[in-house]
């Protein structure tokens, strides 16, 4: 028997923008579009439909079939009271759908698809589309007839969006306000897209907190950026720019330091970049207090901070990366004889295998020892026949798929210009932020 998810909300498709289909057809205007299986079928037509594919959607995710998957989810964001409010709920679920990787990579929304061999080839196109959503904070630029235009302060691209609950999803908001949403395309080769989940509406006063918000999404989050060509290639050009003056300032593109030196020396280079900053553009600077230049800009989280030291890599592909522990894993590499040492083992072992690490540590340390890289993987995989320059880089790529699967992004977040104005109080300037990227250690 099919009981569904327990102990927590069990949503109908109406908490997810989903009504009746004669609702939705009364609703909305009709604009041709093309289909490739029914010929001209009708924007009305189509938001139709993705109600009713949506509404199948979250029925289907909401089966005991993904109960060993969801449910913990549900049950983390609920804590200890089991408490769990409807909106974030229904938050939770829709990203369930949509992003997350069940075990053998694919997403519920892959599983549905497949399960439905009943599903024209438009519908499936739908379908798929929403394996990559839009996640983002946007302003309403204004509303045009049925749908709204909105700029996503993150990516900087504008979107045309409409609601499979009609028009009235989008009453009460107004232009110049701003809305955290999640968008799926109906038809994004024709710029369409659709409110999925939860929306929230914060009015236009709100401005300067949603600009801080949208700044910590941008900058924790990169990839959201990524959307826009624009923002790669100005990230690239950022992050070459930034790198060469971190090698400038600290002497060197890497650093193995203790935690409180670590956090020390990227605060004096972070002043160091803002005071440049603010010595290129004095006449913006004039009359105004300038509380960046007083405040830490970075503090390491509490797995790296309890290390013995921490390895600061900035790399001209990965950006900059911290790494715990990467002292002791450097001591291995100059001295192979320590891999019989338990704590050595155990942390190459963890560099080896954590998703949070990428080959980037383990390729520096290779380069730097040539002459005893063959030795510590010999001791560590029980090979003696391993070479690092026949089976290196395999052993990586086995190791870490999900590093080699993905096109290289810059690590620097490019604001653009309405994001920097919000952010500064209606002055224009640029922000840009290193990414960063903590890696597991192997306690």
């Amino acid at each position: 028997m099919d009981r569904g998810i327990p102990l927590l909300v069990r949503l109908t498709s109406s908490s997810s923008h989903i009504i009746s289909a004669k609702a939705c057809r009364e609703q909305v205007m009709a604009i041709a579009v093309r289909d490739a299986d029914h010929g001209e079928r009708s924007l009305a037509d189509l938001i139709e439909r993705s109600a009713e594919l949506k509404g199948e959607l979250v029925t289907f995710a909401q089966s005991a079939r993904f109960d060993r998957w969801l449910t913990p989810l549900l049950l983390a964001a609920a804590g200890p009271d089991r408490r769990l409010d409807e909106g974030e709920a229904v938050r939770i679920i829709d990203h369930f759908i949509l992003r997350y990787r069940l075990p053998d990579s694919a997403t519920v929304v892959d599983r549905f698809v497949a399960s439905r061999r009943d599903l024209s080839e438009a519908d499936r196109e739908m379908l798929l589309g929403w394996r990559d959503p839009v996640e983002g904070i946007f302003e309403i630029r204004r509303k045009d007839g049925d749908s709204v235009v909105l700029l996503n302060l993150v990516d900087d691209l504008e979107y045309r969006v409409y609601s499979n609950v009609g028009p009235g999803a989008f009453r009460g908001v107004a232009k110049g306000g701003f809305l955290l949403a999640c968008l799926v395309p109906l038809r994004s080769a024709d710029g369409m897209w659709l409110i999925s989940g939860v929306m929230s509406s914060y009015p236009k006063s709100t401005a300067t907190e949603v600009a801080r918000a949208a700044l910590q999404l941008a900058t924790s989050q990169p990839e959201l950026a990524f959307r826009n060509p624009e923002k790669i290639k100005q990230g690239w050009e950022r992050m070459r720019e930034d790198r060469a003056a971190f090698i400038e300032f600290c002497g060197a593109d890497e650093l193995v330091l203790p935690p409180a030196e670590a956090e020390e020396q990227l605060n004096a280079y972070y002043r160091h970049r803002q005071e440049a900053a603010v010595a290129e553009q004095p006449d913006r600077a004039r009359g105004r207090r300038l509380p960046g230049l007083d405040l830490p800009f970075f503090e390491l989280p509490p797995d790296l901070a309890d290390s013995d030291t921490i390895g600061v890599i900035y790399d001209e592909v990965d950006g900059l990366n911290f790494y715990a522990d990467y002292g002791l894993l450097r001591d291995l590499f100059a001295n192979p004889s320590l891999t019989g040492r338990k704590p050595h083992q155990d942390l190459l072992r963890t560099y080896l295998r954590e998703e949070s690490i990428a080959p980037l540590p383990i390729r520096r340390l290779a380069a730097t020892y040539p002459e005893t890289v063959d030795a510590v993987f010999r001791k560590l995989l029980r090979k003696p026949g391993f070479t690092w320059s026949e089976y290196g880089e395999e052993l990586l790529r086995r190791r870490k798929p999900w590093y080699y699967e993905q096109e290289p992004r810059p690590g620097v977040s490019v604001i653009g210009e309405r994001l920097s104005e919000l952010a500064a109080g209606g002055r224009r300037r640029k922000l840009t932020r290193a990414r960063r990227v903590s890696a597991a250690s192997s306690g």
